[in-house]
């Protein structure tokens, strides 16, 4: 969550000449609901078997970049399947500088939204420290640290071509 996973996917998409697919917005409109709502609703367990459904449903879409929600490579068999459907991309970003990023978003994120600052950058650490051994198998790790000035966004995206470039 706000590693710019659905930023830096379009930027991608666009300069590859591929589609693009946000699995959250894609759930979001096929229940006709916000993923806080499907949450609440369905409880997470509910949840991430609709998101590993729709996640097999999307890859199969042809020329596509897919990004996933922060929760999607960690759950059922999802890190193995995206790394047979595709290039898998982590970015990796710092507990601060997520810190930073979703403390002015915090408001629109249920799961954050109550949070106090310190209770904040805790979820976030803990958060990554859960999730971290499944993202360290992605294909591609690129550091995605200055990310916020909106000018950089293209020039950062330019350097994960290169990087895919070099490493796939």
């Amino acid at each position: 969550m706000g590693s710019g996973k659905t930023t830096i996917g379009k930027i991608l998409s666009e300069k590859l000449n591929l589609n693009f697919v946000d699995v959250d917005w894609f759930i979001e409109q096929r229940f006709h609901k916000t993923i806080g709502g499907l949450f609440q609703e369905y409880g997470e367990a509910r949840f991430r078997e609709i998101e590993k459904n729709i996640l097999h449903e999307i890859s199969e879409f042809e020329d596509v970049v897919i990004a996933t929600g922060g929760g999607t490579p960690c759950f059922s068999d999802n890190m193995d399947f995206m790394k047979k459907k595709g290039t898998v991309i982590y970015l990796n970003v710092s507990p601060h500088r997520l810190f930073e990023r979703l403390k002015k978003a915090k408001q629109q994120r249920p799961l954050l939204k109550d949070k106090t600052d310190e209770e904040l950058i805790d979820y976030i650490s803990r958060m990554l420290e859960i999730r971290r051994p499944v993202y360290n198998r992605a294909d591609v790790i690129h550091q995605f640290e200055h990310l916020d000035p909106e000018p950089d966004k293209p020039e950062m995206t330019e350097l994960l071509i290169d990087k895919l470039r070099t490493d796939i």
